[in-house]
């Protein structure tokens, strides 16, 4: 187990940024309007203090319960939960 200050919160993962071409209430979209889910969410995170890489986790916002680690670039792995 790792302390948690080690970490920096990085934002939710797998989010496709817009074409610049785009409307701006796209981009505003984009930029402002987030999900804030209860239990699991896809996020990033840097390991701030130690190696100083990104790396994506499947976290439960209600219990801080992890349930998967992946590199950044890989798709969202299936956790097989309901």
């Amino acid at each position: 187990m790792r302390d948690e200050p080690e970490f920096q919160f990085g934002g939710p993962t797998h989010i496709v940024r817009p074409d610049e071409s785009v409307h701006d209430s796209i981009w505003t979209t984009y930029l402002f309007v987030r999900d804030n889910p209860v239990g699991p969410n896809y996020e990033r995170w840097l390991h701030a203090y130690g190696c100083g890489r990104w790396f994506n986790m499947v976290r439960d916002t209600a219990t801080h319960e992890i349930y998967a680690i992946y590199n950044m670039g890989d798709p969202k792995p299936e956790l097989g939960r309901k």
